[in-house]
């Protein structure tokens, strides 16, 4: 997905190999080591080939992602790299983005939709919490896109992968769940007037000790406006 030089050292965590045409590129790298997840059991036969050629090197993991803490699984400096289906690619995103401090990177393949939203700037039609919770964690950037023709079976929608390099100063959890919480407030119904979306939250008196005229909607405040609230709310 990336360069191979972005991988030189690096343990990657490769979720969902399937056939494992990524995987063999990735062993093909300066990769430290690749462990891959995956939950589907016919995916062992297909691996099991660059199990023998590569030894220690390479480990496939029989689980759900979902259930698996990925830092638990190498040492750093670890890379995940994943093409994620997308009925879990949100909530995998996100609980990654929660321990983004674990990773030197993640290469993620989504839905194009998806890659907009997570690199949309404010004031963008895509501009929601899963901006603002990627872009506050780490710097984005959409790699590349690939049509529905570059896979087989063919897809109904097209794809792009997304690079994700963690800040070098991570928000605690405390502040992160904090961050969740405000976002979904605020994005729950997006056309109303802050003062309204972040009542349960504080409203007027939380947007005026940020210095935020209450007013103002969501998709109009910025990374740092969003940090900003996140910090006056109890964690």
């Amino acid at each position: 997905m990336e360069a191979a030089g972005d991988l030189a050292q690096a343990h990657v965590i490769e979720v969902g190999p399937g056939p494992g045409g990524l995987t063999a590129s990735l062993l093909e790298t300066p990769a430290a080591s690749v462990t891959a997840i995956e939950i589907d059991p016919r995916a062992a036969a297909s691996l099991a080939d660059l199990a023998a050629r590569h030894g220690e090197r390479f480990r496939l993991i029989s689980a759900d992602a979902r259930r698996v803490p990925l830092p638990s699984l190498v040492p750093p400096p670890r890379h995940v790299v994943a093409n994620l289906p997308y009925n879990v690619a949100t909530p995998l995103l996100i609980s990654w983005l929660g321990e983004a401090a674990a990773f030197a990177g993640l290469t993620l393949m989504f839905q194009a939709e998806v890659a907009e939203r997570i690199v949309a700037a404010p004031g963008a039609p895509a501009y929601g919490r899963l901006a603002i919770l990627a872009q506050w964690t780490c710097r984005v950037r959409i790699a590349f896109r690939l049509p529905p023709e570059a896979f087989t079976p063919r897809p109904k929608v097209s794809s792009a992968v997304v690079s994700l390099v963690p800040h070098a100063e991570q928000p605690p959890a405390p502040l992160f769940a904090a961050m969740q919480r405000l976002t979904a407030a605020a994005f729950g119904q997006r056309r109303k007037m802050l003062r309204a979306a972040l009542r349960p939250l504080g409203g007027d008196a939380l947007l005026e000790a940020a210095g935020i005229a209450p007013e103002r909607r969501a998709e109009t405040l910025s990374i740092a406006e969003f940090d900003r609230l996140a910090r006056l709310l109890p964690v």
